[in-house]
Order: C-alpha cells, then structure tokens, then sequence
C-alpha cells in the first residue's frame, strides 16, 4: 500500500481488562483514500490477530427530488463488508429511491455515492459489476425458460459463466426443479429464487434486495428469508421490506428512514432495548364501553382498540411504564364493574412497536 494514497489517517485505541486481569488492546486504524480501498479498518489485538473491514457502501448527504417532493434529503450512511442491513420506513419514505442510486439507476441531485470507494457517477459501470440487485417488481422475462434468461443475463453482463459456476448458482438458489420450465409458469416464489439468482449471479460483493417477499405466502416468505441468510453469508446485504420479522431474523443492523431522513442506524438489540422503558397490556373484555375507565387508571399512558375481540367483547392495547405493573388495578376495575375479564397478557417489545414509535406520523402513501 502505497503511503502517498493515505493522506488522512484516523487512530483510536481502547484499552480494557479481561476477566483476568490482562490488559487487550484494541487498534482500529481507518484509511480514507481516492482508490477501491477506500474505508479500511485494521483490527489488532493483543494476540496479534488481526482483519480487514472494508467500507462498501457510502452515502454522503445525498438529496434526491421529483418535482415537489423530497424523496431524499440530505442522507448519509456508511456499510461494512459483511453486514446484513435491513433498511425500513413507511411507504413513500425514500427506501426505493435510496437503492436505485446506490445502484446507478437514478442520480442524485447533490451528494456523493460510493461503492467500495468507487463514486457512481463518476463510473457506475464499474460498480454495477460489484452488485447484485433485485428490484421490488423483479423485471424477469416470462416468456424465457429459466436456463436461457440466466444464459441471457450472464452474456449481457459480461460474465462467462461455466458450467460449474451454473451448477453453483442453481444449487444456492433452489431452481433445479424448474431449471427447463418457462419463467411465465412458475409461482410467485419460484420467481423470485430466479430474480434471485440473476442477482448472484456475477458474484457480486454487495446485494440489494427491494421487497423481495412482497407478495409471497408464509412458506414462500420462510424460504426466501432463509435463502438470503444463505447467501449473505459471504455479501454486504441491504435488505428493505415492511416485514419487521424478517429483519428480526435475518439482520445484524436496521436504518429506518422517514420522509427522506434518517431516524435510526442501530443494532436490533440496540434497537428493541430503546422501547424497553415502556410495555404494551392486551386486555379483553366484555362489558360496557370500558376503555374510558381503562384510560384513567394510573400509569396508563395510552389505550387503543385493537381488532381480532369476538363479538360482544372488546380489546385493547395498553402503554405504560416498565417499572409501573397496572394487571391488579385492571383486575379489580373489571371486578367493580361486572366486567368478564377474558385475557389479560404483557406483550414482548417487537421492532414492530420500535418502528412505529419512530415512523409515526411519517410518509403514508
């Protein structure tokens, strides 16, 4: 490496004690340079191990609009090699736009793209060949049998794929069956294991997947998501989808994006223990029009009906604070006023209420 290529360099270090009492020192040194190797974080220890991280995907206050509105506004964000990020927002947030000029479909009107330390539109060739993308509405040819639309698309690309890498692609992916069978006549999830393998099939370092179990059936969808654990073994994945269960799941990271801004960049664990100081009740009543006197119950922070009650019983969703346990007051209300109490539980903090805690009151389309 060249020390003319590294005029900045970052160097933190922090020292900590292991159960032992022996010190382990932690360098992580950043070199921020114009070439392929840009964001590179070298990791030793005191054993003197030691890895690469390289930073391969880079936004900087982007901004993307159409006509009047902001679809992106001044965005920035940093992906490592090897993580699996799920990025979510409501409809019309940005997600959509946001991938398509990471993968050089659409320009941004000011900011700067990078992959792997490449900027896009200064040659978006070269980082179209670094990634593998699955739009939302997958545009595969019906009318071409899997093996000739993936012949296709490796000659387009540029790609001599042997056999063997063929075999390879078919097994990862799960097509053997209908490797010879017209696109047009598969199911839903077959096609999206076939958009899938187009994506793949470059081997390409980093995957974006817009959506890529919209409109599949719980089996489809347990499929799919495995299939990307499979395959983002080895990837940078960004993943965006409105199933908050596959990123439970399947990623190590969430970006939550809102009206084109950024909201969140954390961890799932880092994530869920944010809504750890509030808890949701379910409550399941027969009685007369109770949520009044549920409201008023101290501690109470908010009461919501929720769907799902039998006929002549009503459910709720109730907030309150951890530290607050409200069971025994919603008891004895119920005990007071001739109420058949027929469920009463504490549900667990989910992404779900995370996201929606962060996103309310933010793009609907």
């Amino acid at each position: 490496m060249n020390a003319n290529m590294i005029p900045k360099t970052m160097i933190a270090m922090m020292m900590s004690m292991s159960a032992g009492g022996t010190p382990d020192f932690f360098f992580a040194i950043r070199f921020d340079y114009f070439s392929i190797f840009q964001g590179i974080k070298l990791v030793i220890n005191h054993h003197l191990f030691y890895k690469i991280i390289l930073t391969m995907i880079t936004l900087k206050n982007v901004s993307k609009s159409f006509d009047s509105t902001q679809a992106v506004d001044d965005f920035t964000l940093d992906i490592e090699q090897g993580q699996v990020v799920g990025f979510l927002g409501p409809n019309g947030a940005g997600k959509s736009t946001t991938m398509r000029m990471i993968t050089g479909f659409l320009a941004p009107d000011s900011g700067e793209i990078e992959i792997n330390g490449i900027n896009v539109e200064k040659d978006v060739f070269a980082t179209k060949k670094l990634i593998g993308y699955l739009p939302e509405n997958n545009p595969v040819y019906s009318d071409m049998i899997v093996q000739d639309f993936l012949s296709f698309t490796a000659a387009i690309r540029g790609v001599g794929a042997t056999e063997a890498d063929m075999k390879n692609i078919i097994q990862q992916t799960g097509i053997s069956d209908v490797f010879y069978r017209p696109i047009g006549e598969l199911s839903k999830g077959y096609r999206q294991r076939v958009g899938l393998a187009q994506a793949i099939l470059h081997q390409p370092e980093i995957l974006i997947l817009d959506e890529p179990t919209e409109g599949l059936d719980p089996n489809q969808r347990v499929e799919i998501r495995n299939l990307i654990k499979e395959i983002g073994r080895e990837r940078t994945v960004v993943l965006s989808t409105h199933v908050l269960q596959e990123v439970e799941s399947t990623c190590d990271r969430v970006v939550i994006i809102d009206r084109g801004r950024l909201v969140t960049d954390s961890t799932i664990k880092a994530l869920l223990s944010q809504a750890k100081g509030v808890k949701s009740l379910i409550v399941e009543i027969a009685g007369n029009k109770p949520i009044t006197k549920l409201k008023s119950i101290a501690g109470v922070m908010s009461a919501e009906r929720v769907s799902g009650a039998p006929r002549g019983r009503h459910r709720y969703k109730l907030t309150c604070a951890t530290n607050k346990e409200i069971r025994p007051d919603i008891f004895l209300m119920a005990k007071d006023n001739d109420w058949i109490l027929w469920e009463l539980h504490q549900e667990k903090t989910s992404l779900e209420d995370v996201f929606r805690n962060l996103t309310v009151g933010g793009s609907h389309d």
